[in-house]
């Protein structure tokens, strides 16, 4: 009996991930159902499709995985879910599915066609000549002094120059000093979500964490890679959790641990990714993620609805609802004009966006730029040479290690070592602390290019550095005192159409929008601010988007790019900027697009939303946490032009009834003697249409294939995130109740009020 206990706990690991049954993609057609659980269950569901149920997704709390045989008589996923879309549409519909009103969403799951870029450094762009390089003296023996006070005798410690710089003193990390004082990620768990994590390592070995590690390329619970080209997460780890043993060097938080998740070596689909994203969120705290779209200056990508999810529901949900902390590489492609808007996981509220600079502080070529790029880290340069501008981490193999480490790959688990350290010591920190954290204490760089701008939090920012670059010593010794901020509400503008031309030249189309004191009420200073556009254009490279506060702070929200051939424009994209943080949201918000490049290639704007994020002025006595809402049926209804305001309907005060309103009020008792006759005649009536009611309900509120849930309205509305997991995604309850009755009258349209 011992012996059986013992073998079930070491099978623990893999016996909790059953449910995640090994891929039958050539045979099979996957699909994803939100399901609502007082209406029905997988169960169910699945009897009543013909299908399997392969589990619920991740954390992804109702959201469940089920398969069918391609095979199947009355068509694939593709027809099934069709139907279930047809059926939640149309009242009158004759549905074979129509018991299953509790179906609130659905998407098809199918491999990914664009493969998760690793974020490595790009082919060498020049050769760097490092001659001229000297060593500071002064600036070896502090090293020395360091490395023998702290007991550090790995042999590339020395080596290591964005944790101690001896060639240009005051270019790295700022580290060491709070390992001086003691903190060094005792208590902090990372997980680098990647190729794998060499587990058999002796340089990773003593933090390695399997409780937090899983390979979803195989379903199982070891993370280790199979072929040598799958190195990238585990150089990435190095960075973080090397321990201090006398191989190869150290990592930012070497006594924190590390897990792996294997993902980026093999197809996987979004059910996928969006575990991973959540993989024991409450014991990992912190994912780094050197990944994204196709870094080639012409790809626009990023998470489906799921991953989505996942990424609210983890900054929701995570870390005992502290919020896990998503770190991800801004994009390598900067020098093919790529601009890291057009990545959705790097422009997501809910990331903090990492570009790289050199050991120099220079930017580097190819580090992406944006308005949602946070801070910078080190990383090499790019450029042919000796190896010293290199970053020195782990590699795969027992004792193995590598002087080739670069791209923002290498800038990103920096900062996650960062942050491992100020969460090893304010482990109470969310993760909006965090991000306020990093811009309070980054630190500019070349501020003599023209492209800083004050910000009104007196900080300044750059859409090529972000705030700066991060100062590990400066962060943790904010963290130790900082107060912790309040909840977070959030405001959506209505949709606002424009359908204008868009002119070629500098002067583009501009639209205002107004926030007036009423409508945002509860938000103290904004945070994060997104803009969601519809712009047709023949040639979207040619687009470029700039937002004006009403501060006077200006975001580059995208740039032209001249790679970018695609004809579709900009559909439902959300672009985001942290240049307004601290800002006060009240005033005229301005948005500019722009066809700057002259030629045969012409554009429309289309419609446009104002999204601000940001503090509440109070924190409520007690949160309340209502579930998740989802708005997706956007499809195939017509968009009309919102009407003129109805008057507000009065109430009579009872001084103010007049006889004929007091006979009208005696006349009760008659009409209830009539009504009980009727409600004989309703009650069959009701059976009857309550159905209907319920399938109109349904089919107003969601919608099927994986486009992002709409946050639109026909009214301004502001709310507090935290009530709703979903809220980035969706409006609130109220308005998801009025969705179907309120779609027809959602959009402003400038060009009609003007």
């Amino acid at each position: 009996m011992a012996a059986l206990l013992i073998l079930l706990l070491l099978c623990k690991p893999f016996l909790c991930t059953a449910n995640q049954h090994p891929r039958r993609h050539e045979t099979h057609d996957f699909f994803a159902l939100h399901l609502d659980p007082s209406i029905t269950s997988p169960e169910k569901v699945a009897q009543v499709l013909g299908a399997q149920h392969e589990g619920q997704i991740g954390e992804l709390s109702n959201h469940h995985k089920f398969s069918i045989s391609k095979s199947r008589a009355n068509g694939g996923a593709d027809a099934l879910l069709s139907d279930l879309k047809i059926g939640r549409r149309c009242d009158s519909c004759l549905n074979r599915y129509d018991d299953l009103d509790g179906i609130l969403w659905s998407t098809k799951l199918d491999l990914r066609e664009q493969p998760l870029n690793k974020r490595t450094t790009p082919p060498p762009i020049e050769h760097l000549d490092t001659s001229d390089w000297v060593e500071d003296p002064t600036a070896v023996q502090t090293q020395k002094h360091i490395a023998m006070t702290l007991g550090i005798t790995d042999p590339l410690f020395h080596l290591q120059w964005h944790l101690f710089n001896t060639y240009q003193p005051g270019q790295d990390m700022n580290v060491t000093g709070v390992w001086q004082e003691g903190v060094t990620g005792n208590g902090t768990f990372t997980v680098i979500i990647d190729d794998g994590l060499d587990i058999r390592s002796r340089d990773l070995e003593d933090n390695y964490f399997p409780g937090g590690s899983y390979n979803f390329n195989e379903k199982n619970g070891n993370p280790q890679p199979r072929r040598a080209s799958e190195s990238h997460g585990t150089k990435c780890a190095g960075e973080i959790s090397a321990s201090k043993n006398s191989v190869c060097g150290v990592g930012m938080a070497y006594d924190g641990k590390i897990a792996g998740i294997r993902l980026l070596s093999g197809p996987i689909d979004e059910s996928d990714e969006a575990a991973a994203l959540n993989y024991q969120y409450q014991k990992n705290h912190i994912y780094s993620c050197s990944w994204g779209p196709p870094d080639d200056g012409k790809a626009i990508g990023g998470p489906g609805m799921l991953a989505q999810r996942a990424l609210v529901n983890g900054a929701q949900n995570g870390r005992q609802g502290k919020g896990s902390v998503f770190i991800f590489s801004a994009g390598n492609a900067g020098f093919l004009d790529d601009d890291c808007n057009f990545d959705g996981y790097v422009n997501s509220i809910y990331t903090i966006a990492v570009g790289a600079i050199d050991r120099e502080g220079n930017h580097a070529e190819y580090s992406e730029s944006c308005s949602a790029l946070l801070v910078v880290g080190y990383s090499r340069a790019g450029y042919l040479g000796d190896g010293l501008d290199a970053i020195y981490t782990t590699d795969i193999g027992v004792e193995s290690c590598t002087s080739e480490h670069g791209g923002t790959s290498a800038a990103g688990p920096l900062i996650a070592g960062s942050i491992a350290l100020a969460l090893s010591i304010r482990p109470e920190l969310t993760w909006r602390d965090l991000q306020y954290l990093l811009l309070d204490t980054a630190v500019p760089v070349h501020e003599e290019e023209d492209d800083w701008q004050m910000t009104a939090t007196g900080k300044k920012f750059s859409h090529r550095y972000g705030y700066g670059k991060v100062d590990t010593y400066a962060l943790v010794q904010r963290a130790r005192e900082w107060p912790l901020v309040n909840p977070q509400a959030e405001f959506h503008s209505p949709l606002l159409g424009v359908h204008q031309d868009i002119p070629q030249g500098t002067q583009g189309v501009e639209r205002s929008f107004e926030v007036t004191r009423e409508v945002i009420s509860n938000l103290a200073r904004v945070e994060h601010v997104t803009v969601t556009m519809n712009v047709n254009h023949t040639r979207r490279g040619d687009l470029s988007v700039e937002l004006h506060s009403p501060s006077g702070i200006i975001s580059q929200l995208s740039t032209t790019r001249r790679l970018d051939n695609e004809t579709v424009g900009y559909s439902n994209w959300t672009f985001m900027s942290v240049a307004h943080w601290g800002e006060p949201a009240i005033g005229n918000w301005t948005v500019i697009v722009k066809d700057t490049v002259i030629n045969n290639f012409h554009g429309i704007f289309i419609d446009w939303q104002l999204n601000l994020w940001g503090e509440m002025h109070h924190r409520p006595s007690q949160m309340s946490h209502a579930p998740p809402n989802d708005i997706t049926d956007d499809i195939g209804r017509p968009i009309l032009v919102k009407p003129p305001p109805a008057t507000e309907t009065g109430v009579a005060s009872a001084d103010s009834l007049s006889p004929s309103a007091i006979w009208l009020a005696e006349m009760w008792i008659y009409k209830a003697l009539a009504t009980v006759v009727v409600s004989c005649i309703a009650v069959g009536i009701y059976a009857f249409f309550r159905r209907r009611q319920r399938h109109h309900h349904l089919s107003s509120k969601f919608d099927g294939l994986g486009e992002p849930d709409a946050m639109l309205s026909s009214r301004p509305r502001i709310y507090r995130s935290n009530s709703d997991p979903y809220h980035a995604l969706t409006g609130s309850s109220s308005e998801v109740r009025d969705w179907g009755d309120e779609y027809h009258d959602m959009v402003l349209n400038d060009d009609m009020e003007a």
